[in-house]
Parts: structure tokens; sequence; C-alpha cells
């Protein structure tokens, strides 16, 4: 199928993602990987936040393997001012992080951790919720908290969002470790407070 004609059915639709990765499917079973490289880079030009949508999913099928492709995700696609392609970035991370297996993928996971863009810290911290449920983290749930509490004073409040919310998760099933996490932060800073609030919800 041509990519005018995925591009016109997704562009029909406004909510969810299931069309998007169904789009993606259709694109990489028509052409080769090089191509759809290609393909995603003309995508992520268009207007409409759908074609930017499918331009990020391709880029992290890419990415497990293409070097290229993760760098576009990291440098430009987190640039984005479009929430939604925010999400799929978060999922194109855990799909990278997901084919190089989690374990593996620790230094890309603290380089993405250590940038200055927000987007790129928040796709990490959102892309592998919940984050105890992935390998390796599953058996390694004190790593998973420590990753993610170091940036629980950010100054956006939207990756502190995620922070806490991912914290949120683990407590679930790892109530003590995250409540000996929190013992250990500042509740004086705002910041801080605005974490602790959503990464203790389930602990009342």
């Amino acid at each position: 199928m041509e990519v005018s004609n995925i591009l016109n059915q997704i562009l029909q639709i406004e909510h969810g993602f299931q069309h998007i990765l169904d789009g993606a499917d259709e694109i990489f079973l028509a052409y080769t990987n090089e191509q759809c490289f290609e393909i995603a880079l003309d995508l992520f030009k268009h207007k409409a936040y759908q074609a930017r949508m499918l331009a990020t999913t391709i880029l992290g099928r890419l990415a497990a393997e293409d070097n290229n492709a993760l760098c576009f995700l990291k440098e430009r696609i987190s640039t984005d001012d479009n929430w939604r392609v925010q999400e799929m970035l978060a999922k194109a991370f855990d799909e990278v992080c997901k084919y190089r297996g989690y374990e593996i993928s620790l230094p890309l996971i603290e380089e993405w951790l250590n940038d200055n863009n927000p987007n790129v810290i928040r796709a990490v911290t959102e892309g592998l919720r919940i984050w105890t449920s992935r390998p390796y983290f599953k058996e390694k749930p004190s790593v998973a908290i420590a990753l993610i509490s170091k940036h629980k004073a950010h100054e956006s409040e939207y990756l502190r969002k995620s922070v806490g919310n991912a914290l949120k998760d683990i407590s679930k099933k790892h109530r003590e470790l995250i409540r000996a996490e929190v013992q250990q932060w500042d509740l004086s800073n705002p910041r801080v407070m605005f974490t602790y609030k959503l990464a203790t919800k389930l602990l009342k």
C-alpha cells in the first residue's frame, strides 16, 4: 500500500495508538529498512501530529539496530511540541530497550536520563512503565527506583509527574522499597513534595 494511502487512513483518527502501530506494520511490510528511514524523515516534516507519531513509531523500530534512527529520536523527535508525539517517543524508547535487552540497555537508559531535554528523560521514565514488570528490573527493583528518583526535583512538572507515577506503579509490589526511598527525600523542596505526593499515593 502507498504511504499516502496509509497516511490518509491515519489522519481520519484523532485518538489512540493502534492505528499508528498498524500503519507502521504496513509500511515495514512494503518497504526496506532504508526506505522506511527516509519515509519516517519525510513524515516527521508533516504538519499533522498523526504523521509525526507514525514517523516516531517507524524510527523506534529501526533504532533497535540503527543508531542514526536512535539519534533522530533523541535529538529531533524530542523537540516536537505535541504530547501525543512524545507518548510515541516513550513507546519507541521502550521498543529499543526491549529488543536489545533491558540490562544491556542500561548505559543507553542512563545516557537518556542524563540529557538536558526533559522530553528525552521522560521518554525513559514513561516508556519503561511499569518498570518492575520489565525483565531485569523485575529482579532489580532497587535499580529502577534509583534511576527514576534522580529526577524527583526536576524543574519540569511534566517530567516530575511521570517520575511520581512511575514510582507509584512500583509501590504496588514494592511498598517498603518506595517507602525507604522517599524517607530520604527533602520534602521542604516544593518540587520534591510534588513528586512525593504522587509516588506515595498508594502507601497511605
